[in-house]
């Protein structure tokens, strides 16, 4: 599970602002998930899933593409394989052709639970996260793993300036995985629109939805 990683406008150092918020909301996610521990079962549910040592290489963010077309060439990614939890990462810089720099950032992260349920601090931390979190919307999904919640921060008004914060969580038996999108809508032309809340959220459910498909194999 992962919270808001922040958007910035530079390549390698909004990739280590990110990185460095990544681990920050991880911490926490450690700690919530000690305090809702409820006890492990002795066959983990993971549907199938596989956790791949790049999963840059399986994220799916095609439904980006058409606002977001070139192609980041060192997308950053990390793996952990322990007996309890196999867990991999990718963050990806999406940028739009005219652009120098980062326009906005993807983040996935896929989590396989080996020894505990996840269930219950997955919906206690994602149901609840406007509860922690000012500012923030969370919305049920439905018809994505067995459970899902968009959460969402948006202050661009339908402007391009602000910014906007999606991320679809999504929990599929004993397997976790997060889509966040996160971007500075400052860096836009005044003559370019940005995408809206609504169409980074059909973004995120259609690469979400191919995404599990391809790791479930």
């Amino acid at each position: 599970m992962v919270g808001p990683p922040p958007a910035s406008g530079g390549g390698g150092a909004g990739k280590a602002v990110l990185w460095a918020a990544v681990g920050a909301v991880l911490a926490s996610a450690a700690w919530a998930a000690g305090v809702f521990l409820i006890g492990a079962e002795d066959d983990p549910d993971l549907r199938g899933y596989s956790a791949p040592s790049n999963l840059c290489n399986s994220t799916d963010y095609s439904s980006f593409k058409e606002e977001y077309p070139d192609n980041d060439s060192s997308p950053t990614h990390n793996k952990l394989q322990d007996d309890a939890l196999d867990e991999s990462l990718c963050s990806i810089s999406l940028k739009k052709s005219t652009s120098s720099y980062a326009d906005a950032y993807l983040y996935s992260q896929l989590d396989l639970h080996k020894k505990t349920d996840p269930g219950p601090e997955f919906s206690a931390a994602w149901k609840n996260y406007a509860d922690s979190h000012s500012g923030y919307d969370v919305e049920a999904i439905t018809g994505i793993g067995d459970e899902a919640y968009l959460v969402s921060d948006d202050t661009t008004s339908g402007s391009s300036s602000g910014s906007l914060y999606a991320t679809l969580a999504v929990r599929d038996g004993w397997v976790t995985y997060t889509m966040s999108y996160s971007a500075y809508y400052s860096s836009y032309d005044e003559d370019t629109d940005p995408p809206t809340l609504e169409e980074v959220t059909g973004y995120l459910k259609t690469d979400t939805r191919t995404t599990l498909e391809d790791l479930r194999g």
